[in-house]
């Protein structure tokens, strides 16, 4: 048993029967870099003003309001996606790419304090879906908006890349050497 399963361990012994884990099956190593990669979007969204998010962020033609809306709804879209594995009625991540780009358009219109709940709620909300995933969750197959097809254990990295990106692409002081090694451009 490694350090970290045994640590593992002693947590769940310590909180008793009633706290929910991660399933065995779930790629914990991915879910961490998910999981830091969101704290570190979110501390990056918190140092901006509610007039900051008006301003340019570094993706093309995106406002810091659009790459807010657009990781919010990454969030919900990947969590509906998992709870339709949980409860076995798959759905697909985005109707379409048009309601996708138009649910980002309306988003980056939301006043400041609710775009930033709607981020908060949405990553919470992922994070509830991937916790109560159970073992045979995390093998089954789901289509992503570009027709792939990748299991489930895949989508904590796809995450990961999304919320460590987008963090730079706040444009608000990130920077490459922030990532972790494995998610860092190759040269």
């Amino acid at each position: 048993m490694s350090d970290q399963d045994a640590a593992r361990a002693a947590l769940r012994e310590k909180q008793g029967a009633g706290a929910r884990y991660d399933a065995d099956a779930a790629p914990h190593d991915d879910l961490l870099l998910a999981r830091r990669g969101t704290a570190f979007f979110a501390r990056k969204l918190n140092e901006l003003g509610d007039d900051d998010l008006s301003g340019a962020s570094a993706r093309d033609g995106w406002t810091r309001r659009h790459l807010i809306a657009h990781v919010a709804y990454h969030a919900r879209a990947l969590a509906h996606v998992v709870e339709g594995v949980r409860i076995d009625a798959p759905v697909p991540m985005y109707p379409s790419a048009a309601a996708r780009d138009g649910e980002i358009a309306l988003g980056a219109t939301l006043p400041a304090q609710a775009l930033r709940h709607l981020f908060d709620h949405a990553v919470k909300h992922l994070d509830v879906e991937w916790r109560d995933l159970p073992d045979a969750g995390w093998g089954a197959s789901v289509t992503l908006m570009d027709g792939g097809v990748v299991p489930v254990s895949d989508l904590p990295r796809l995450r990961a890349v999304e919320v460590w990106q987008g963090a730079l692409d706040l444009d608000n002081g990130a920077r490459i050497v922030d990532l972790p090694v494995m998610l860092r451009p190759h040269k």
